[in-house]
């Protein structure tokens, strides 16, 4: 009878490691989700990013529970206008990018540089592992705000220097990798095996070639600065994502495979 009782209180731990453990072997090890989800639907993963103002702090502990780390979307170079902030920001910011309805922020004022490290402040306050770092692009030599290079990169170090113990995942930006490896611990590359179209909102794979030589140049970086990447691609059909996964699945890279709007858990006709 002892034995009964006991494999009644083990059988359901060992259902539920079991069902953990499917879980983690979702093809995708990070998640990007800019929408709100239940937090006990977010679960497995190896990396979690998400924007912040969908969740209470007390969301952010169940998150943190049930995977490995949690970061919070920041932009270092943009401000959407639905954004909390964004009247604050608002008088110092320099153009507009239509294509996602945000503005240029100007790094060269001190007051946007203070606000953005009072968002980090009340970012890190809700109990996030780490930032994720948007838009560092913006400040390479081809991005609208490429005359802000410096401030970009002392930005980064300022909340490096800060929050020590905190991990930054850095967005695209990769011929910036010299100044900012130090200061962060993951780069993330958008679309890498995929090439996604804004023109007709189409999803495609990109052409063969050209992947291989944005692949190897990602792995020279990689191996140069001793820093790991997330690989993110985006896909609309299990077809497309099987092509994509067979491209980079032979790489030590985590990664995440997912659609365009970022605003749900992947879906794949």
């Amino acid at each position: 009878m002892q034995r009964i009782k006991i494999l009644l209180v083990i059988l359901p731990l060992i259902l539920l490691f079991n069902s953990f453990q499917d879980d983690m072997k979702k093809s995708s090890t990070v998640l990007f989700c800019y929408g709100r989800i239940k937090p006990a639907l977010i679960k497995g993963y190896q990396y979690v990013i998400l924007e912040s103002k969908h969740y209470n702090k007390a969301e952010i502990r169940v998150i943190k529970a049930l995977n490995k780390k949690v970061f919070a979307y920041i932009s270092l170079g943009e401000i959407n206008e639905n954004a909390e902030r964004f009247e604050d920001f608002k008088k110092h910011t320099i153009g507009k990018n239509k294509i996602w309805n945000s503005h240029y922020l100007d790094l060269d004022s001190k007051k946007a540089r203070k606000l953005i490290m009072e968002m980090t402040d009340e970012l890190f306050a809700e109990g996030y592992d780490g930032l994720f770092l948007d838009n560092i692009d913006n400040f390479t030599i081809y991005g609208p705000q490429k005359d802000q290079k410096e401030k970009a990169i002392e930005l980064i170090k300022s909340i490096k220097e800060k929050y020590p113990k905190k991990m930054f995942i850095q967005n695209a930006g990769l011929e910036l990798a010299e100044e900012t490896s130090r200061y962060i611990d993951i780069i993330a590359i958008e679309s890498v095996a995929s090439a996604y179209s804004f023109a007709d909102n189409k999803y495609n794979l990109r052409e063969k070639k050209e992947f291989d030589n944005y692949f190897d140049h990602i792995k020279t970086i990689s191996n140069t600065y001793s820093i790991p990447f997330i690989i993110v691609e985006y896909a609309d059909t299990k077809t497309l994502e099987s092509q994509i996964i067979k491209r980079i699945e032979h790489s030590k890279f985590d990664y995440f495979i997912g659609n365009i709007n970022l605003q749900t858990l992947p879906k794949f006709n």
